[in-house]
């Protein structure tokens, strides 16, 4: 009763504020936006090449997009990284590293994307896990701020972390690898379900009153633990799995540049491998358990899109709503000896990016646009590849300003340095300018870059150097990923305030990707790398 109060409410705001506005129409009136991000996907996705994981609706919606092949997160932890692309600004701007701040007061009154399109008389709703829990969305995902209505979380996420998981001894744990009966479960449903469920409640509720919506829908999985409906695992027999390419940690990687994955050492299955702190190696065997499992709930959370891009369809919603899907970082299977993200390593900080434009990015297809795919009758190679591809460099900090432009909205100014005290700008350019040209167009306009950052308590591999505390962070590693090549130092950080010291570096990492796409040889130590500090003066700005 709530979502169709305040639909009626905001009703002649937003005909007044869309009508005032010089919006993008297309041949139904403004355009919608539906945002789906994924919490630690990284891309392990059909439509990004891999040929292991079932993503057949994904990769369905990938070839009406544009899809953004070189993607990085902006900090590979998800606070961090969510507040940073949803305000539009970098995370040496928000201040945040961990999770215990909240930008408004921490850092800077800035605006978000959900607060801009409200104010420019959307209807904004959340559903999930959009901004993280906790301190650093003011124990409210910054409501009233960014949001129309309260955000939802479905009522079984409780439950994620508690002793859910049935063991072999058929006693319920809180492991790592956790597939389950739903039907058994309590609630006898999973977030990502529910989640999947609202966000369709409120597809229709936006339909029948014909408003502007920006609807925001998060999903948990493939996030630990690894808590799915048990018959998805069917799709990736342990037999047909294959190790990490690189499992063993490089010989050249600084000890500042591991994370011993903390995190997953505490689940109780886990706990019982007995591995030791902090370079121990997983059972081969327990290794591909979780490769198998982080699959199959990438598969399970493909289900979910599917089921909400066909109700969105069948909701007639697809000719005049935007999509974007992303996620706010990726995750180590094995690579470099890893298993979490907490670094500044490609398979951590690149992600999938993709935008849906109706008449714009579209290819000719038959009615209905997004059918749901079964990923357990899918034929392999039966979707068509991405509609539109790009090679360049791009990050998240630019998805404020390219959703703004998409819909005809003003695109905020270019944050100048510092702009502590703006309220509304944003660090990262719109990539619409790159939607309808060739990479090699690309390659004459501009060299991009994309820049990451990590903080450490230690030199050396800590049981807090995963996600220390600010008042613990002692090192930030600062990286800059060029089509070439991923640079990082590693240099002393004040966390008083927030100074980092350039002259002062701990260690240094230099990877040319074409050679080792991996990023295992590391020739910080054996390659002349004083002409990036004199390419790009400006990458390791605090």
């Amino acid at each position: 009763m709530f979502v169709w109060f305040v639909f009626g409410a905001v009703a002649a705001r937003a005909e007044t504020q869309v009508n005032g506005k010089q919006r993008l129409l297309n041949s139904t009136g403004p355009l919608n936006v539906l945002f789906i991000v994924v919490d630690d996907l990284r891309t392990s996705l059909g439509c990004y090449g891999d040929k292991v994981v079932r993503t057949p609706n994904i990769d369905q919606l990938s070839a009406q997009s544009v899809v953004f092949q070189n993607a990085y997160a902006q900090q590979a932890v998800c606070a961090p990284s969510r507040v940073s692309f949803l305000t539009g600004r970098r995370p040496s701007t928000t201040k945040l590293f961990d999770f215990n701040s909240y930008w408004r007061v921490h850092a800077g009154n800035y605006s978000t994307i959900p607060q801009y399109f409200k104010e420019n008389g959307y209807v904004t709703m959340s559903v999930g896990k959009v901004f993280h829990p906790g301190i650093s969305g003011n124990h409210s995902d910054d409501y009233p701020y960014s949001w129309s209505i309260p955000p939802y979380h479905p009522s079984s996420e409780k439950y994620e972390n508690t002793k859910t998981c049935k063991g072999k001894d058929g006693k319920l744990h809180a492991n790592l690898v956790c597939p389950v009966d739903v039907a058994e479960v309590p609630e006898r449903t999973l977030p990502d379900i529910q989640s999947t469920e609202e966000a369709i409640r409120l597809l229709e509720a936006a339909k029948k009153q014909n408003k502007p919506f920006f609807l925001a829908v998060g999903y948990h999985k493939p996030h630990i633990p690894f808590r799915y409906p048990k018959e998805y695992k069917r799709l990736y027999p342990l037999e047909n799995l294959t190790l990490a390419p690189d499992p063993n940690i490089p010989k050249g990687l600084p000890p500042v540049a591991y994370n011993p994955w903390m995190d997953i050492r505490e689940r109780e299955d886990v706990q019982a491998l007995n591995v030791s702190f902090p370079y121990g190696s997983i059972p081969k065997h327990f290794q591909l358990m979780i490769r198998q499992s982080y699959f199959a709930s990438v598969s399970y959370m493909d289900a979910q899109v599917g089921q909400l891009l066909n109700a969105l369809d069948k909701l007639e919603l697809v000719n005049n709503t935007v999509i974007v899907f992303t996620s706010d970082h990726g995750w180590s299977l094995g690579e470099h000896g890893e298993w979490a993200k907490y670094s500044n390593f490609d398979v951590v900080t690149r992600v999938p990016l993709m935008f849906y434009v109706p008449e714009r990015t579209t290819v000719a297809v038959s009615s209905p646009v997004f059918p749901f795919i079964d990923p357990f009758t899918y034929i392999p190679g039966s979707i068509p590849p991405p509609g539109h591809t790009r090679g360049i460099v791009v990050e998240l900090v630019a998805l404020f300003s390219t959703l703004a432009e998409l819909v005809g909205l003003h695109v905020p100014s270019d944050c100048p340095d510092p702009s502590f005290s703006i309220d509304l700008c944003t660090e990262g350019a719109s990539l619409v300018p790159h939607f309808n040209v060739s990479d090699e167009e690309d390659d004459d306009i501009i060299e991009s870059v994309a820049y990451s950052m990590y903080p450490r308590p230690s030199d050396t591999p800590q049981w807090n150097s995963d996600l220390p505390d600010l008042k613990d962070i002692k090192i930030m590693g600062y990286s800059i990923r060029t089509i070439d090549y991923r640079y990082t130092i590693w240099v002393t950080f004040n966390p008083s305030n927030f100074s980092p010291t350039f002259q002062d570096i701990h260690a240094g990492e230099l990877y040319f990707v074409e050679e080792d796409p991996n990023q295992d040889d590391n020739l910080y130590n054996r390659t002349m790398h004083d002409y990036v500090y004199t390419k790009f003066p400006g990458f390791m700005r605090p």
